[in-house]
């Protein structure tokens, strides 16, 4: 890009006060021009192939198109400088580590989005940092790619077997005690571990936790009901009725209506 002329950049985050929070930290940066804001992952794809921006800050969990999705789907050669915005698992954080690509975790913290910021000039003002920002994010991608197949199947002990689930055919999962009973269509299973160890194997894209004690499967969810200050009521496929703790709410948003 040339030296003298402002960073363009685009915002991308399913959450409006997400994307405000970044717009008021970019507010003082004369360098840094605000291109345009998406609201999906659709959006995104349009406005990067449309703009081409040299800089995106890409929200990772949206509904699909995701943020890998959205760079999968432009193609790894047609993507700008990208720094993704998460609140992803510990392994995701390690492999953007690794090869380099730039993350910011959620709440957005003012200092590290400084530093953030002053690599970003670094590497969007070196010549062929273009190419160089290709081959980490496809790196990236594929490894990824490979943990999302590996977390595609599960392995849990019960009654001294060990149990391998699709987790797609897992609808629900909920704490009792020092054991989890995992929900699998018309069976369930209780297994010796915590909610806590079986949610770090689940892909978090698709389960989440609606209460402390219980964790869904976004795809098995039937209907969500509203109940007083702001808790809903989840009722899943085989007609549970579970608790959305407003603690959780956030979390969950992308499966309540706007």
């Amino acid at each position: 890009m040339n030296s003298g002329a402002p960073i363009r950049t685009l915002i991308v985050d399913d959450e409006a006060p997400a994307r405000a929070r970044l717009r008021h930290l970019l507010k003082n940066e004369t360098d840094f021009l605000i291109a345009g804001e998406c609201a999906n992952g659709r959006e995104a794809v349009a406005a990067i192939r449309r703009e081409r921006p040299d800089l995106v800050f890409l929200d990772v969990q949206m509904p699909s198109p995701n943020g890998f999705q959205v760079c999968a789907e432009v193609g790894v050669e047609g993507m700008p400088c990208i720094v993704f915005v998460t609140a992803y698992d510990r392994y995701a954080l390690q492999a953007f580590e690794v090869h380099a690509v730039d993350y910011l975790l959620k709440p957005i913290d003012s200092e590290r989005f400084r530093g953030t910021l002053r690599l970003l000039r670094q590497r969007l003002r070196a010549e062929a940092d273009k190419s160089a920002c290709g081959q980490r994010l496809g790196a990236l991608l594929a490894e990824l790619d490979l943990y999302r197949r590996a977390k595609e199947r599960l392995a849990v002990k019960v009654d001294g077997r060990v149990l391998f689930l699709h987790t797609a055919d897992i609808d629900w999962l909920e704490a009792e005690g020092n054991y989890v009973r995992l929900h699998v269509g018309g069976a369930a299973h209780l297994s010796r571990d915590t909610l806590c160890a079986l949610e770090a194997d689940l892909p978090g894209e698709r389960f989440l936790r609606v209460s402390r004690s219980a964790i869904v499967n976004v795809d098995a969810v039937k209907e969500l009901q509203p109940l007083f200050y702001g808790d809903h009521v989840v009722i899943m496929r085989d007609g549970t009725r579970l608790t959305l703790s407003r603690n959780f709410r956030d979390r969950f948003k992308r499966l309540l209506p706007h």
